[in-house]
C-alpha cells in the first residue's frame, strides 16, 4: 500500500536501504574464550541473551557493580551473565568481559557519538581511534598515540586566574573580599592576577586520563611505559580530585593540538573507572549507556541542524498531558526534541537506540508514545529516529490527523554521513511543517 502522502526524498542521496545494509543481520551472539595469555575473554553483543561461564565471586561482584551485565549464581561455580542495555568492558585479575554494541560499531564510531553531544565545535578527525578487538588496548593506544601528539611540541601553556593572600599588591586587589575577611586591615591583601603556567585545565584532565589508563590491568608493557612517560611530562600539573567535576576548557586556536586527546581523555574519565580492589587486585570498567548515547547525539545534531530555519528547538520538552485539578494528578510528556515556531510547536522528534527489529523493542509502544505527543502538543506529524539502516516509512494514524514517519540513522556510516543523514532529517521534517502550513491556509481561504 502506499502511504497517503510523499514523504519528501532526501536530496541527492539514495534511501537508507541502497546506501547500506545492516551488519547485524543473523542472531546476536556471546563468545568465550582465552585470547592470548592474561585473563578469561567472554565476548557478547548487547542484544544477545548471554552466556553461561564460569567466575569467581570477586569477579561476578564487580560484574554486577559496575552495571554492564548481570551475572546470576547457578551453582558449581557457574554464573549466567547477561547484558543490561550497556555496552563496554570490565576487567579484573581473572576474567575480561566485553558487551559490544549492536551493528558491529567500532571504537571511532562510539567515540565519535560520546564526544558530540558535549562539544559542538568537534571535528571528524578529532575522535580517531586504534581499531583492536580488545575495548581496553584500543583506548589506552589511542590516548598514548593522542597524547604523544599533543605533547610533541612541549606541554601546553596558558593563563591561569590565580587568587591569593599577598603583603605587596599584584594584579587585582579583590575589595569585596578585603572587607570581609580582613575589616580594617591594610595587609595583608587578598588579591587575584593571572599567572602563564602549565597548571592549567587542559593539562590536568590530560594528566587524570593518563593516570586512569595506567591503572588498567594487564595493558601491554610498552603501551604503559609510554603512559607513564607522557605523564611524567605533566608532574608539575595539579592533579584532579578523585570525583570532582573536571574542570571546563574552551576550544581555541591556542590549544587546538590539544583538541583530539582532550575529547578522548573526557569520554575516559567520565566512563571509564580503574582502581585496586581488595588484595591489590586491579580492576577496570569503561560503561556506556548507548540508548542515552545516541538520544544526546541525535538532539544535539538535528537541533544544530534545524538552526538553518527559523524557529527554536527544545529537547526535553516537558508538557502536560491531562486536564487536572490537583497536582497529583497530573501526567506529563516529555519528548526528546520540540521544534517551536512563534511560541507554537510545529513537530516533534523522539529517538530510540533499538529499532522494532532488535530483541525487545517494541514498535507499538514507540508509536503510542508518539501519538501521545502529537495529542498533548497538538503537532499534526512526529519522526520516530531508530539506531539502524532501513528505509523512511509513513504511518498515518488512523481516525486522526497524526502522521508518524520512521526514521533510520545508520550508525555504521562515517560520521559525516550520520551528520548528512541528520541534515536530511531536518530539511524533510521542515518541508514537511511548511506544506501543512501551506494546506493550512489553503483550507482557511
Amino acid at each position: 500500500m502506499q502511504p497517503a502522502k510523499a514523504i519528501p526524498p532526501r536530496p541527492g542521496r539514495a534511501p537508507a536501504s541502497a546506501a547500506a545494509t545492516s551488519s547485524a543481520a543473523g542472531r546476536p551472539t556471546a563468545t568465550a574464550g582465552r585470547a592470548g595469555s592474561g585473563p578469561r575473554h567472554i565476548v557478547m553483543d548487547e542484544l544477545s541473551r548471554g552466556v553461561v561461564d564460569k567466575l569467581d565471586p570477586q569477579s561476578a561482584a564487580f560484574i554486577n557493580t559496575s552495571g554492564l551485565a548481570k551475572a546470576s549464581p547457578m551453582g558449581m561455580g557457574l554464573y549466567r551473565i547477561e547484558p543490561v542495555g550497556k555496552v563496554g568492558s570490565v576487567r579484573t585479575a581473572t576474567v575480561q568481559l566485553e558487551v559490544r554494541p549492536k551493528d558491529r560499531l567500532g571504537l571511532s564510531r562510539l567515540l565519535f557519538l560520546l564526544s558530540y553531544a558535549g562539544e559542538q565545535g568537534f571535528r571528524d578527525h578529532s575522535v580517531e581511534a586504534v581499531e583492536h578487538p580488545d575495548l581496553w588496548s584500543a583506548l589506552a593506544e589511542s590516548l598514548a598515540q593522542l597524547a604523544d601528539r599533543a605533547l610533541s611540541r612541549g606541554v601546553l601553556q596558558g593563563y591561569l586566574t590565580v587568587e591569593e593572600s599577598l603583603r605587596t599588591v599584584k594584579g587585582r586587589i579583590r575589595i569585596s573580599d578585603q572587607i570581609s575577611r580582613r575589616p580594617g586591615m591594610m595587609v595583608p591583601l587578598e588579591v587575584s592576577y593571572d599567572e602563564f603556567t602549565e597548571d592549567i585545565a587542559e593539562n590536568r584532565i590530560l594528566r587524570a586520563a593518563l593516570e586512569r589508563m595506567g591503572k588498567v590491568p594487564r595493558v601491554r608493557p610498552d603501551v604503559l611505559s609510554r603512559l607513564r612517560q607522557l605523564k611524567g611530562k605533566l608532574d608539575a600539573v595539579t592533579r584532579l580530585q578523585s570525583g570532582a567535576p573536571l574542570p571546563p576548557w574552551r576550544a581555541s586556536r591556542m590549544n587546538l593540538r590539544y583538541h583530539a586527546v582532550l575529547r578522548l581523555a573526557e569520554v575516559i574519565l567520565r566512563n571509564a573507572s580503574a582502581e585496586a580492589g581488595e588484595g591489590k587486585q586491579q580492576t577496570a570498567s569503561f560503561v556506556v549507556d548507548m540508548g542515552q548515547v545516541f538520544e544526546d547525539f541525535v538532539g544535539t545534531a538535528l537541533r544544530a541542524a534545524m538552526s538553518a530555519h527559523p524557529g527554536e528547538m527544545r529537547l526535553q520538552y516537558g508538557a502536560l498531558l491531562n486536564e487536572a485539578v490537583r497536582d497529583s494528578d497530573r501526567l506529563t510528556v516529555r519528548p526528546d526534541a520540540v521544534h517551536f515556531l512563534g511560541g507554537r510547536p510545529v513537530v516533534v522528534y523522539d529517538s530510540k537506540y533499538q529499532a522494532a527489529s532488535d530483541a525487545g523493542a517494541s514498535l507499538s509502544a514507540d508509536h503510542y508514545q508518539l501519538l501521545a505527543y502529537c495529542t498533548a502538543l497538538r503537532v499534526p506529524t512526529a519522526w520516530l529516529i531508530y539506531a539502524g539502516a532501513g528505509e523512511v516509512k509513513l504511518r498515518r494514524i488512523l481516525n486522526t490527523d497524526i502522521d508518524i514517519v520512521e526514521y533510520p540513522l545508520d550508525l555504521s556510516l562515517p560520521p559525516s554521513e550520520i551528520l548528512a543523514a541528520v541534515a536530511d532529517l531536518a530539511e524533510q521534517s521542515w518541508g514537511e511543517v511548511v506544506r501543512q502550513a501551506v494546506a493550512g491556509r489553503s483550507a482557511s481561504d
